[in-house]
Order: structure tokens, then sequence, then C-alpha cells
């Protein structure tokens, strides 16, 4: 019995057992963990955002390359140039070499 009234007695009894010291930590702890807009989610969702941003930035740098590849490929020379060296095309009766480089 003793053990209990001073349990009874104690600080930390006195301030848990106020009700709204109970609801207000069952209401903190549901918002910060449990809830499904908890801060957790809220963290991965800013890490997938993050992610999908550099994405966009390194997509949008691609399509300016591409852009000015097109620009450079409307004359004719320049386009002749490109399909001979990046995809081996060939004018009729002509032969192509191939010669690849060991590293």
């Amino acid at each position: 019995m003793k053990f209990i009234k001073i349990i009874k007695n104690s600080r930390f009894f006195k301030i848990f057992s106020n009700i709204y010291i109970l609801i207000s930590s069952f209401f903190l702890i549901w918002i910060l963990f449990l809830d499904s807009n908890s801060i957790i989610t809220n963290l991965k969702l800013k890490s997938q955002i993050n992610e999908l941003e550099k994405k966009i930035n390194q997509l949008k740098k691609e399509i300016e390359i591409d852009k000015k590849l097109i620009n450079t490929l409307r004359n004719l020379d320049s386009l002749e140039k490109y399909g001979r060296e990046k995809h081996f095309m060939k004018k009729e009766n002509e032969e192509i070499y191939i010669i690849e480089f060991d590293d």
C-alpha cells in the first residue's frame, strides 16, 4: 500500500493523470506518427518531390540539347553528316568501313 501512495503522490503521476494531458499526448502521437498526413509521410513525399524536380531539370536540359540538334539538322549538309556518323547511312555505290579502337 505504501507503494501505491508513493505513486499517487509522485509528480509524474499527477501530471499524466490529468485528462487534458492524456488527451493532448494521445492527439500529438496520433498526428505525428499514425495519421495519413503524418510527419513521416510528409518527409517521404518531400523527398519524392525533390527527386522529381531534379528529373524535370535534367529532362529540360535534354530538350534544349535536342532543340539545338534539330536546328542544326535543318541544313541538308549537316543532316547528311549526322546520318553518316550516327546511323552509318551511305550513298548508293558507296562502301562504309567501321573501325573500332580498343580502349
